[in-house]
């Protein structure tokens, strides 16, 4: 896969949900590309300015809640748009543990969608991403939770899925149940070389063919397979395929810093109810933090304001949790972030502070659109998987703002105070 001549990006991304695609975009950071990821499909000037500029962009989408008859509408014209760029590769960025089904978020028909827009090439699906606990093997996947790795189709979490169980733990099987087109796949014994892999994607008679991977070198191998492609290619994977792609053909970028400078205290909004955001806002308070429900009713939300700036104001960190909270809103999730970009809103326009935490995927999305923000890229990767974005906005107490948008099971018990200190010297205070 040569680099595109020009103004080309060396790829282009759309993401099923928004906390996958800030993971794609660390991914790719991680081996030196530089990027920007739109906060849902923007105007054809704005995507070709930071084409222009950037190696790979991204555009954050919602298909993996959709059902299959709206994935068309959503899907198809933000392929299309990163198909004009005309970037070696367009990446449908999915979670690594394939979250899809027949009726909701079909990676079946995201697939037939890029054949009409990218063309018929082979499609490498790659699903693995070993240092965040998820590996294939014989085209089986794997995912740990609470350190033990489980088969997809046992794992805690996914097997009970509200919207999309994971019934069945072979990729290629699974993915058949969504689409006519046939789906195969290559085993890591093959892995003889990558020109071998490559050869085998190829000649492949399958539309899609699923890839192993369980470790680095895998993904390093796989990577180089993908890149002597012919171009354009066409991808589905989690952020392992980010990386792998990106680490065979490394960038001229640093990999982001550690932290930023200090910003002084912090406010967090959580629409998360997942166990682990509770530990995290418990320990918070353990650390001094002002944590409070966040309050959902708008004659409540004045007081709660102004005790939040007040708190601030005197270096004092403030959470909103929403774990205790009893919602019969008709739209729970907008009633959060309705709530949750009012509080945060007036925070940012009294000057009050200027890194943010936001919990729950749903929650980040929609308060990071709620607070006009049309693009984000990498201020700092403290550790792992977390990564804190700048906010690139019109409006000026917006733009610049430093965000950590968090999936509800992600980070340790300690994240938040953890973030607040970034960048501060051994003698600041909270």
């Amino acid at each position: 896969m040569s680099e595109a001549a020009g103004a080309a990006p060396r790829a282009g991304f759309y993401g099923d949900d928004f906390t996958g695609s800030v993971d794609a975009l660390l991914q790719f950071a991680r081996a030196g590309w530089s990027g920007r990821l739109f906060v849902g499909l923007p105007d054809d000037d704005a995507l070709r300015e930071a084409a222009a500029t950037v190696d790979v962009v991204g555009i954050a989408g919602i298909a993996r809640s959709l059902p299959r008859e709206a994935l068309d509408a959503e899907v198809r014209p933000a392929l299309t748009a990163l198909a004009a760029l005309h970037p070696p590769l367009v990446q449908y960025k999915a979670c690594s543990t394939a979250d899809s089904s027949p009726d909701v978020g079909s990676i079946g028909r995201v697939i037939e969608i890029a054949r009409d827009v990218v063309g018929e090439g082979p499609v490498p699906l790659l699903f693995a991403q070993p240092d965040f606990g998820r590996y294939t093997v014989f085209g089986h996947h794997f995912a740990a939770e609470d350190g033990v790795v489980h088969r997809l189709d046992r794992q805690p979490t996914m097997s009970t899925h509200p919207s999309t169980p994971m019934t069945e733990s072979d990729l290629a099987r699974h993915l058949s149940r969504q689409t006519t087109l046939p789906i195969d796949g290559i085993p890591f014994t093959r892995y003889t070389s990558s020109a071998a892999v490559m050869a085998a994607l190829v000649d492949s008679p399958a539309a899609a063919t699923v890839l192993d991977a369980a470790d680095a070198a895998h993904l390093a191998l796989v990577g180089r397979a993908i890149a002597a492609l012919e171009t354009p290619v066409f991808a589905v994977g989690s952020g392992g395929l980010s990386l792998a792609v990106a680490t065979a053909r490394p960038g001229r970028e640093s990999p982001p810093p550690a932290a930023t400078p200090a910003r002084g205290p912090v406010l967090a909004v959580s629409g998360s109810w997942s166990t682990q955001t509770r530990r995290q806002m418990d320990a918070a308070a353990d650390a001094g933090w002002l944590v409070e429900t966040l309050p959902l009713d708008a004659a409540d939300r004045d007081a709660a304001i102004a005790r939040t700036i007040t708190a601030l104001g005197a270096g004092r960190s403030v959470a909103f949790r929403s774990d205790h909270l009893r919602l019969d809103d008709a739209d729970p999730l907008h009633a959060l972030a309705r709530a949750g970009a009012h509080i945060v809103a007036a925070v940012l326009d009294a000057g009050a502070a200027s890194r943010v935490i936001v919990c729950g995927g749903d929650t980040s999305s929609r308060i990071t659109t709620l607070l006009g923000v049309r693009s984000l890229s990498i201020a700092a990767n403290p550790v792992g998987n977390i990564v804190l974005l700048r906010a690139h906005a019109d409006e000026p107490a917006v733009d610049g703002v430093e965000l950590l948008l968090k999936g509800g099971q992600v980070g340790g018990v300690d994240l938040f105070d953890e973030v607040r200190r970034l960048g501060e010297s051994e003698a600041g205070s909270r």
